[in-house]
């Protein structure tokens, strides 16, 4: 599924890092079928992770200053901070043990849909030497759209694992990937990640 005009080159482990994006418990439950996408994500983690590369978790969830400094203006997260949701000691705020971080892992908290935006994520990418970025995570028209967006504006190579993400309405899921992504990510699927990596 990756753009007939730009193809997927080797990829170096060493420079590379697979973000998991909001699989967390309070966002997992709203696709059918989770546990299978988890698995599959699961697997590229432990694909990566043994070939020397990095991995990323990005969550969202906020604290009481987080909330006071969302401005009316925000249509979607004014609302998140005027019900208090998604408090960051939270159990719904937490990552799915199915895929918990391991020591040395990258972790950081967000408070908006894309894992860049407002998190330091860009700065630990940078200092690791990480010049492509894998991309997982639910939903796919929120955080994983957002985090594309911004990474591919950062010159990093993106890539998007089709069977990684998942979104409530597979009619936008489908679009993205197969007619807006690959104008600015190369998008695959997690076996062909699996054996691009056992080459590398």
């Amino acid at each position: 599924m990756t753009s007939p005009t730009s193809p997927l080159p080797a990829i170096d482990p060493r420079r590379t890092a697979l973000l998991a994006m909001d699989f967390q418990n309070g966002i997992a439950g709203m696709i059918p079928d989770v546990g299978t996408l988890i698995e599959r994500v699961k697997g590229a983690i432990s694909a990566l992770r043994a070939a020397g590369g990095t991995i990323g978790y990005v969550r969202v969830a906020f604290t009481e200053d987080d909330w006071a400094a969302v401005p009316e203006t925000n249509k979607t997260f004014s609302g998140v901070a005027a019900a208090k949701m998604m408090h960051h000691e939270d159990a719904i705020t937490q990552i799915d043990e199915r895929i918990a971080p391991e020591d040395g892992d990258i972790v950081v908290r967000k408070i908006r849909f894309g894992g860049i935006s407002t998190t330091d994520l860009h700065q630990q990418l940078t200092d690791r030497g990480i010049d492509t970025v894998i991309l997982t995570g639910i939903s796919t028209s929120g955080v994983v759209l957002s985090t594309l967006i911004d990474a591919a504006d950062r010159d990093y190579r993106v890539i998007v694992l089709s069977d990684g993400v998942a979104d409530p309405a597979a009619q936008v899921n489908e679009v993205l990937l197969n007619e807006v992504f690959p104008s600015r990510a190369h998008v695959i699927d997690t076996a062909t990640l699996e054996g691009l990596l056992r080459t590398a």
